[in-house]
Parts: C-alpha cells; sequence; structure tokens
C-alpha cells in the first residue's frame, strides 16, 4: 500500500519553518509532499529536484532548504523524520497485509470444507448475483449475520480512502446499499462481526491502491468513485475482484 497521506504537525512546522520566505515554505511542502508520497529519497542533484517539484527557476532556494531539512545520502536527499514515519507506516501496513492474509486463509479453508459438504460452494469472487438469485433466508439470515454498523462502515471508507468524497449524508438509500452488501458477504462468508469489518477494511484499501478509482490514472475526465458508487451490486462485485487494481 502507498503511503497517500500523513500527519502533519502544524505547531512544530510553524515553530522549525518561521525563519523562511514564502518560496523556501513552498519548496519545503512540496518536498516533503514527494517524498511521503513516493516513498523514497530526493534526487541529489538540485535541478532534479527543482523540476520534481516545479519550481525550475528556483535552485537557490531549494538548495537553501535541502541543507537546513535534509540530509545528504549516497540514496539522494532524505528528511529523517519523513523516513522514520514512512518506515514505521510500511511496518504497520505489513503487519495487517499479514494477518489479513491468515485470516482470509483460515476462513477460505472452512468455507472450502462447508462447501464440499454442501455441495454448492459461492463466494464473492464468483460473477455478480442478482436479487432474484439470491433466496430471502440468504439475504437475510436467521439468527446469523451481525447487525450492519452503517456508520462503522462509512467511517473505515472515510479512513482507507482519504482522497475520495466523504459521504457527508448517510441517507436511507445509502444505508441500504451498505446494509445488502454488508449481508451478502456474510451470506458468502459466515464472519463474526470483527472479521466482517477486516473484510470491508480491506476492500477499501483495495479501493485507495487503485489509480482508477482514485482518479490517478492519466485521464481527461475528472472523476473518483465515492461510497454510494462503490456499494452499488455491480460495482461492489467488480472491485472485490480486483478488477480495478493491479494485485486480484
Amino acid at each position: 500500500m502507498d503511503m497517500h497521506y500523513y500527519q502533519f504537525h502544524v505547531g512544530d512546522y510553524a515553530a522549525a519553518t518561521s525563519h523562511l520566505t514564502e518560496l523556501e515554505d513552498l519548496a519545503y511542502r512540496r518536498m516533503l509532499d514527494w517524498t511521503y508520497t513516493h516513498e523514497k529519497s530526493l534526487p541529489d542533484s538540485v535541478e532534479d529536484v527543482a523540476r520534481l517539484i516545479r519550481m525550475r527557476s528556483h535552485s537557490d532556494c531549494i538548495a537553501s532548504v535541502l541543507r537546513e531539512f535534509f540530509e545528504r545520502t549516497a540514496s539522494g536527499w532524505v528528511n529523517r523524520r519523513a523516513t522514520r514515519e514512512i518506515e514505521a507506516f510500511k511496518g504497520k501496513s505489513e503487519k495487517a497485509r499479514q494477518s489479513a492474509k491468515a485470516r482470509w486463509d483460515a476462513n477460505a479453508m472452512r468455507t472450502h470444507s462447508d462447501g464440499n459438504a454442501n455441495q454448492e460452494p459461492r463466494t464473492i469472487n464468483q460473477e455478480p448475483r442478482t436479487k432474484k438469485d439470491i433466496a430471502p433466508s440468504e439475504l437475510v439470515p436467521q439468527g446469523g449475520a451481525p447487525d450492519c454498523p452503517h456508520a462503522e462502515i462509512v467511517e473505515l471508507y472515510h479512513d482507507c480512502c482519504p482522497t475520495l468524497p466523504r459521504c457527508m449524508v448517510l441517507s436511507p438509500k445509502r444505508q441500504g446499499l451498505i446494509r445488502q452488501r454488508w449481508r451478502e458477504v456474510w451470506a458468502d462468508l459466515k464472519f463474526d462481526k470483527p472479521g466482517m469489518i477486516g473484510w470491508f477494511r480491506e476492500f477499501f484499501e483495495s479501493v485507495q491502491r487503485s489509480d482508477f478509482l482514485t482518479g490517478r490514472a492519466k485521464s481527461d475526465r475528472l472523476w473518483t468513485a465515492d461510497l454510494e458508487w462503490l456499494m452499488l451490486p455491480s460495482n461492489f462485485v467488480k472491485v472485490a475482484e480486483g478488477r480495478y487494481t493491479r494485485e486480484k
């Protein structure tokens, strides 16, 4: 997972940069943004840095900021604080990935065993099912599916997809879409509530990895997915199948 946002400590930044000119301040912010976005050091050449942050005619400002706030290494210019935060983020992401993989593998084994017993295995990665294909007992399992935490799902969406439009109004239509997808996933996988929350977290994290869904792909149209679009039946299945990400 790429690091598309980072904590910005306003007080610390203001105290450390109060002496900078407007151009130096702009250069520093753009250097930090580039470092966090690409998760690597800035190039060794001041001219290359100027090109990357779109300040080609301000090499003097850039050189001054590099000398004060970055350290020159064999791999280029690094900001120590940014490096620590990026490494911590990578460690946290890898731990979450391993945990999710272990949980998914364990459930897949259980689902496979249950499917052999029932002779009707069904997973979320199969072709989309229409409403008429799903029995009422499957959509509303008796005494099984945990209640759908609509607000918690919305918060997961905001947490995992910070670059996408926020869901400002949890309308009845949106609640219905979220509840339907929640019940469909539960009908397929039979997770408890923590497992369901984990599944939806992985779902939204896959959305944030998609250049197409987040608008990072080169395109003439300015479009990004939003929560309501993601919860529509056909879109939901395509995202769950990995249609919009490099990883299947």
